[in-house]
């Protein structure tokens, strides 16, 4: 379980999308921005033909977090 709270890019609103962490500013749930990575869509292809009101850069940042705080199995 990835503690998202130290990630600047995501939130997460009583309320808001069922209180799942969403990314700033607006109502996607990060963990469809993991999946859609995990599936072999790149950053690019996230922003530009999922979510298009999603920054390349702010995707990549997401995902990049997500990697680093990842649980890894021993």
């Amino acid at each position: 379980m990835i503690d998202w709270s130290k990630c600047p890019d995501v939130e997460r609103i009583t309320g808001k999308v069922s209180g799942r962490w969403v990314v700033r500013d607006t109502r996607i749930p990060v963990e469809a921005i993991i999946d859609n990575s995990d599936d072999g869509f790149s950053p690019e292809e996230i922003a530009s033909e999922i979510y298009e009101c999603l920054s390349v850069e702010r995707a990549c940042r997401i995902i990049a977090f997500a990697r680093q705080h990842a649980a890894h199995p021993a």
